[in-house]
């Protein structure tokens, strides 16, 4: 569909998508706080040329649960990528998405489990849909919400009935092939009292020499005595802007988990965060991002406490290398209501190399008296000892700081599955 963003083509989008009137009316709206919000006036500068962006394109597939019905080329590149492999062995359900569109979505689960294209449970679960859309981030909270607002396809659309346990995760993957494209997923999941949901997110992009911009957004919902993990590794391509807001709020004794990994795109803004909004309710969030030539991440966690005795964990590692830019950018608030809670933030990083940088931006806020707050950061270069021992023991340079990085990141490997944590293996050694 053509790049100029304007009413016209908004209008033409929901029509095309068979929208109801009001999905119409939210996305006018968001294009209006869009084109009147300025960019971020933290973070990384971000120049991107929204006119030589495309805002929509389709995959020309229709959704399928059979891999065999999907185009040829588009069954090789997920092939290549592992996804179907890693279907067949160890997940419950899959939902993947070629630039703007899911176009493959599979699972093994019972028939109250909601697991779907957010496209799709528009049209077929409207009470539900509407009642969760927009509730936990708002269009206009920043430009590029309310872009996603305006201009959102695809994405998972989740929901976990009360006392349900799901026993193997549900993935969703998100591929650009095409130049200045702009891809704007929007994933909703609701883990309702007494369950629990794993949830696996992959990302990557073709290389060219023009911008694309990946603009997510991610609300999730967790009940009381309630779980849910949410795992990503991304591995965009270095012409790729990454502008994604992940928010949880999470009910009593529930329990959310961000694993994140960062490894790829040109820019990162990625914050993701937990509010937690009840007694004993915890946030962790586990992260890693290497920064190597020409790229700037910055990303963290917000953990937001407005119950008592809530707990929040932020584990952050940094690796940057070759003049990359690897930041940790972070907010912890216990408000004044969240008595006898306790949080810990500790940010690691690494830098390999005299040309490379890297900076802590917390902000912690404790406002009332019998809450604990704990904040370790170091930052430190490649061991000058440490190298000279490995390579001592005929290790290359390479192989040696290879090692210790493996190291450096093994409690974030921990935490993803085992496949995953093979992938990020062989990601870390490519760069």
């Amino acid at each position: 569909m053509k790049k100029q963003l304007n009413k016209e083509f908004i209008i033409e989008l929901s029509q095309k998508k068979q929208e109801p009137s009001w999905m119409l009316d939210f996305r006018l709206k968001s294009l209006e706080a869009f084109n009147a919000l300025p960019n971020p006036n933290f973070g990384p500068k971000l120049d991107i040329d929204f006119t030589n962006l495309t805002y929509y394109k389709s995959n020309n597939n229709k959704l399928t649960n059979k891999w065999e019905d999907v185009s040829c080329n588009i069954r090789t590149t997920f092939d290549e990528l592992g996804v179907i492999d890693a279907e067949k062995k160890y997940l419950g359900g899959v939902t993947n998405q070629y630039e703007s569109e899911v176009f493959y979505h599979n699972q093994s689960l019972p028939k109250d489990i909601i697991f779907t294209s957010t496209d799709d449970a528009l049209k077929k679960y409207p009470d539900l849909f509407q009642k969760y859309f927009n509730n936990l981030v708002k269009y206009d909270e920043n430009k590029y919400t309310a872009l996603n607002g305006a201009c959102w396809s695809g994405g998972s659309f989740i929901y976990i009935p009360p006392n349900t346990k799901v026993d193997r995760p549900l993935q969703s993957y998100f591929r650009i092939d095409s130049a200045s494209l702009g891809q704007f997923e929007r994933t909703i999941i609701i883990v309702d009292d007494n369950s629990s949901l794993s949830y696996i997110e992959g990302c990557t992009a073709k290389s060219y020499s023009t911008t694309s911009l990946h603009a997510g957004v991610v609300e999730i919902y967790v009940g009381k005595h309630s779980e849910c993990r949410y795992s990503t590794i991304q591995n965009w391509s270095n012409d790729v802007y990454n502008l994604v807001t992940k928010r949880a709020i999470v009910d009593a004794y529930g329990k959310m988990e961000w694993v994140d990994g960062n490894i790829g795109s040109k820019i990162t803004m990625k914050y993701p965060s937990c509010i937690l909004n009840g007694e004993y309710a915890s946030g962790n969030s586990i992260s890693i991002a290497y920064a190597k030539e020409g790229q700037i991440l910055d990303a963290g966690a917000k953990m937001i406490h407005l119950a008592p005795h809530t707990k929040s964990n932020i584990i952050s590692k940094s690796i940057a290398s070759n003049g990359g830019i690897s930041n940790y950018r972070g907010t912890t608030h216990i408000s004044s209501k969240a008595e006898f809670s306790k949080a810990t933030i500790k940010c690691d990083t690494i830098i390999l190399d005299s040309e490379s940088k890297s900076d802590t931006y917390p902000q912690n806020i404790v406002s009332n008296q019998s809450s604990t707050l704990e904040h370790e950061a170091t930052v430190s270069k490649v061991s000058a000892e440490k190298l000279f021992y490995l390579t001592s023991k005929g290790l290359s340079e390479n192989t040696a700081k290879e090692l210790l990085i493996m190291g450096f990141i093994s409690d974030f490997k921990k935490e993803l599955p085992m496949e995953y944590a093979v992938e990020l293996n062989r990601l870390l050694k490519e760069n």
